[in-house]
């Protein structure tokens, strides 16, 4: 058996489980009671609408969460390589997060992180 036919049939083998997995719940399930049915926060009726409005402050703090995020997805390939790039690559890496210390330093000095 080369290869391609053994990766062919573990899918084959991976969807077969799926399958019967989804049939066994679908059978033991049987039917939903109307309570069971109804919204999962804690059996409360939601206060709005799911696709309500959100303050503008929300915005900003999105886009300081996603600043940090990109850092990090820098950062992984980066502590991959200094050792073969050396000294130049932690200075890099200085001055990236200088530009992302000084971005947050603007959004405290804006008032984009008070709560109230």
């Amino acid at each position: 058996m080369n290869g391609f036919t053994a990766a062919l049939a573990l899918l084959g083998v991976a969807l077969l489980a799926v399958g019967v997995l989804y049939g066994a719940a679908r059978t033991l399930r049987g039917t939903p009671e109307p309570l069971a049915a109804g919204p999962f926060g804690s059996g409360l009726e939601p206060a709005e609408h799911a696709v309500s409005r959100f303050h503008v402050r929300w915005y900003t703090i999105t886009m300081l969460f996603l600043a940090f995020d990109m850092e990090m997805v820098f950062m992984y390939p980066w502590t991959r390589v200094i050792s073969a790039v050396g000294p130049s690559a932690v200075t890099e890496m200085f001055v990236f997060l200088a530009v992302l210390v000084a971005g947050v330093a603007y959004a405290w000095r804006e008032g984009a992180l008070r709560w109230t």
